[in-house]
Parts: C-alpha cells; sequence; structure tokens
C-alpha cells in the first residue's frame, strides 16, 4: 500500500503599496509594479486629506509619508529604497539597477544622488508656487518667484541633456533604468502647472522623455491619471481663478 503525501502550495502574501498618486516618487513605484507584473495590493494614502497623519498611518511609517511598501511584514520607506529593494527581490532585469557593471551601476546611482537637489526640489518649488501656495494663503503667485524657479528648471533640463545623457538614449546607458522613471515622473509635475514646455523645448531631453514614456507603455498614462485630470483643472478653472487673485 502507497501513502502519496501532498503539500499544498504556501500562498504568497501580497505586497502591499501605500501610496497618492500626486506624489511623484509613489508615481514611480506603482508604475514600476504594474511594468514588472508584480502582484501588489494598492492602498491610497490621500495626503490633501491629511490621511498620511493619522494614527493608523503613522503606526506603519513614523514618516507619514509616502511612498511605503509593507512586504509581508517587512516595511520600507523611501522610493529609491524601494525600487533598489523589489529590483532585487524580484530579480528583476540587469538593467533597471545594474548591479554586474561598476560603471553603469554608479551612473545609476549618481543620478539617484543627485535628484534629490535639483529636479525634485526645483519642480516641486514650481508646483508650490504657481498651485499650492495660492490655494493656502489665497494670495497672487509671486511672479519674480515663478520665474526664478522657472529658469531653475531650465536649467535641470539642460543638466539632464548636457550631463546625464549626451549621446545616449538614457540617462545612465543604453538601456532604461530606475532612473529614468524617476526622472520622467518628477518632470511631469511640471505638467500639472501647465509648464511642460520646459521640457519639451530641449530637442534631446524631449526625445528621451518620449522614449521612455514608450518603454513604461499603458502603466505611464495609468501612474498619471489624476496628474492629467488635475492639469485639466488647473488650465481650464484654476489658472484663471488664481490670476484675478
Amino acid at each position: 500500500m502507497h501513502v502519496y503525501l501532498f503539500t499544498l502550495p504556501v500562498a504568497m502574501a501580497k505586497l502591499k503599496l501605500y501610496y497618492d498618486l500626486m506624489s511623484q516618487p509613489s508615481r514611480a513605484v506603482y508604475i514600476f509594479l504594474k511594468v514588472n507584473d508584480i502582484p501588489f495590493e494598492a492602498i491610497q494614502i490621500a495626503i490633501r486629506n491629511g490621511e498620511h497623519r493619522k494614527p493608523a498611518y503613522t503606526k506603519i511609517t513614523l514618516f507619514q509619508q509616502v511612498p511605503v511598501i509593507d512586504d509581508d511584514g517587512f516595511i520600507l520607506t523611501e522610493s529609491v529604497a524601494i525600487l533598489q529593494y523589489i529590483c532585487m527581490k524580484y530579480k528583476l532585469a540587469e538593467h533597471w539597477y545594474p548591479l554586474a557593471t561598476p560603471e553603469t551601476h554608479a551612473r545609476v546611482q549618481e543620478y539617484l544622488n543627485w535628484q534629490h537637489a535639483n529636479i525634485r526640489f526645483h519642480g516641486t518649488m514650481l508646483f508650490r508656487i504657481l498651485f499650492r501656495l495660492p490655494q493656502e494663503t489665497k494670495q497672487p503667485v509671486n511672479k519674480a518667484e515663478a520665474e526664478d524657479c522657472r529658469e531653475r528648471n531650465k536649467a535641470v533640463v539642460r543638466h539632464l541633456d548636457q550631463y546625464f545623457l549626451k549621446d545616449k538614449n538614457f540617462l545612465c546607458g543604453r538601456e532604461i533604468s530606475i532612473a529614468d522613471l524617476l526622472a520622467v515622473c518628477e518632470l511631469m509635475q511640471l505638467h500639472v502647472v501647465d509648464e511642460v514646455n520646459i521640457v519639451h523645448q530641449n530637442d534631446r531631453v524631449r526625445e528621451w522623455f518620449s522614449r521612455v514614456k514608450d518603454r513604461l507603455g499603458s502603466a505611464f498614462d495609468e501612474g498619471h491619471k489624476i496628474v492629467y485630470k488635475v492639469h485639466d483643472l488647473y488650465k481650464s478653472t484654476l489658472k484663471s481663478e488664481i490670476a484675478r487673485l
């Protein structure tokens, strides 16, 4: 008599992503998971409603920021760390976060360190000057500050062109990486306030942006659906309302 023992497969806990699609880093992680077909539970945290400050979310992260992932009890904050972790945990294609080639790896790391005080800071500041501050203070846009910030964003685009891209298809080499993903999500914040012409005026950066968008496929538009809606509202209504303050 033979006894056959069957072992039932243990279901893996689904990755949880806490996010807000108005957050550039949240969009990057959301899109990355979609592009790489990684199943996840999407948990929206509406920053505009203060949900990130509620006790339940503070128990998940004391930083009260997005994005955050919970991978079967392993909590991780910071979009760069999350993207690197996902690449290694799920053994994704080398080009996303190259480790085998020191030079390419260093270029990706270089961009990841550069972005915070440059593309992220200046893009966020222009969004704040043109959109958030007038709504919060009921005061008109400070035109001098806005113009100065535009020039700083133009300088960022020149740096993308002349230092990172040069004659390459992508920021850090011949293939797309998490650097490209993070960069386009930051630049899309300019689209919200109808300032994406800052990007489009540079031929090389415009072509690179289109190339990255094509590589990300439908996930790019899905990750930016809220951005598109807010842009349309800003252009049709809010921009003129702010101008009358």
